[in-house]
């Protein structure tokens, strides 16, 4: 899984939070018992002097230290069987004192020994990447759960043989798969192109929210946003960097917006062939948005753009009538 560094960072100062509030209230479960039975408290010291001592005697150079280790040893195996005693007179586990982690994969940590991101720190990031995937969609609202057809024709039409609603069943249908099966290097792209109004945002959110929830990494952002990252990359912008190219080329899924609403000049056109030609060769995968047809694409960018679209692409058309517009009638 690639990792936008903003939202990691986030992640981990979440993750710290909540390992300082588990520490503290561990603490503060100790001082309880110790006050409501003070022997322990004396046994949790000795223990963890008798563990000192241990170590010094095996630190000791020029003597055999195994008897005095075998003896320490006795001791400490004699204070934790009285510190069991005392617990469970006290109605509590034998391993009350101890001081677990809430992963116990990392200890707490974060990351595994061999340096990948644990477990538990992913959790945290798939939050935060939610939380600013919900500044920009309605994950809340637009699911597949909630993309209804009711609002598609079910007459059909002429010029391509089926309704409205038989074709948005079939796009519904491949966006959900490509959401449940979704795996870098393995799965489709999408291109959803078609006039505003038709639900292409709806089922994007969607696949962003199921793609997110499967610990995938997602960004989505418009095309216009994109474009500009790019020129601050390559112009040395360094306060837009932070959200730049790097995050837009490495995350697992790309969901590009609104494709063919920028000023289109001849830096745009190489940076989109960039964007789409690198993502095809370091199999990530991108699901694009946009209002123009494959051909009108390769008119407004270049012929190269519009091969790939076609060649490595699922493309999916939406038509119909204006939802928004549809919506409004009936209020």
């Amino acid at each position: 899984m690639a990792y936008d560094g903003k939202l990691l960072r986030r992640a981990q100062a979440k993750y710290e939070e909540d390992r300082s509030r588990h520490e503290e209230e561990m603490a503060r479960r100790r001082e309880a018992i110790f006050l409501r039975q003070p022997r322990l408290r004396d046994i949790d010291r000795e223990l963890k002097a008798t563990m000192a001592k241990i170590i010094r005697s095996a630190l000791v150079r020029g003597t055999d230290p195994s008897g005095a280790i075998e003896v320490l040893r006795d001791e400490n195996l004699s204070l934790q069987k009285e510190r069991a005693g005392l617990l469970r007179a006290m109605g509590l586990p034998e391993d009350a004192l101890e001081e677990k982690p809430l992963c116990p994969l990392c200890e707490d940590r974060g990351y595994r020994k061999n340096g990948e991101v644990c477990r538990c720190l992913r959790e945290y990031y798939a939050r935060e990447q939610k939380k600013e995937l919900s500044r920009l969609l309605d994950l809340g609202n637009q699911s597949f759960e909630s993309f209804s057809l009711d609002w598609y024709s079910d007459a059909e039409r002429p010029e391509t043989g089926i309704s409205d609603r038989e074709n948005m069943d079939r796009t519904k249908r491949v966006c959900r798969r490509f959401a449940d099966n979704f795996a870098p290097g393995k799965s489709a792209n999408l291109l959803l192109f078609g006039p505003p109004g038709l639900g292409k945002t709806h089922l994007s959110a969607a696949i962003a929210r199921e793609v997110s929830d499967g610990g995938f990494s997602v960004v989505y952002d418009t095309a216009g946003h994109v474009f500009s990252c790019f020129e601050a990359e390559k112009f040395g912008r360094e306060e837009e960097r932070e959200s730049g190219v790097e995050r837009i080329l490495g995350c697992d899924l790309l969901i590009l917006d609104d494709l063919g609403t920028e000023m289109v000049t001849t830096f745009v056109q190489s940076a989109l062939y960039q964007l789409v030609n690198g993502r095809l060769i370091s199999g990530k995968k991108t699901v694009v948005n946009t209002n123009l047809t494959p051909y009108q694409l390769g008119e407004r960018y270049s012929p190269q753009v519009q091969s790939r679209f076609e060649g490595e692409y699922r493309i999916l058309p939406f038509f119909g009538e204006d939802i928004r517009k549809l919506r409004r009638k009936q209020m």
